[in-house]
C-alpha cells in the first residue's frame, strides 16, 4: 500500500484555484509587478492551470496539492495565498 497523502478540502480548493482564470491573471500581474516587467514582456494570460499548480507547489514547498491537508506549514501558506488573492480580486473587479 502506498503512503501517498490523499487530497482533502485544501487540495480540492487549491485545484479549483489553479483552474480559476482570475487566479492565473493574478499570477501574471503579481510576477509582472515583482520583476518590474512591462505588459508586453509578460502579457495577461501567460499563466495557465499547470503554471499555477507549479507555482503553488513551489511556494508551499510541496510536491503535490494533496500535501496541503497533511502539512500544517503548507496549509498556512496556502490560506495566506488564497486570502491575498481574494483581496486582490475584490479590488480588481471588472
Amino acid at each position: 500500500m502506498k503512503n501517498t497523502p490523499k487530497g482533502g478540502a485544501y487540495a480540492r480548493q487549491a485545484a479549483m484555484l489553479c483552474q480559476d482564470k482570475a487566479f492565473q491573471l493574478y499570477l501574471d500581474r503579481r510576477r509582472r509587478y515583482k520583476h518590474q516587467l512591462t505588459e508586453s514582456q509578460l502579457p495577461d494570460g501567460t499563466h495557465n492551470a499547470d503554471d499555477a499548480r507549479e507555482w503553488l507547489c513551489a511556494v508551499c514547498k510541496i510536491n503535490s496539492r494533496a500535501e496541503l491537508d497533511s502539512n500544517p506549514a503548507a496549509s498556512q501558506t496556502f490560506r495566506m495565498i488564497r486570502n491575498r488573492f481574494n483581496r486582490w480580486r475584490a479590488r480588481n473587479k471588472p
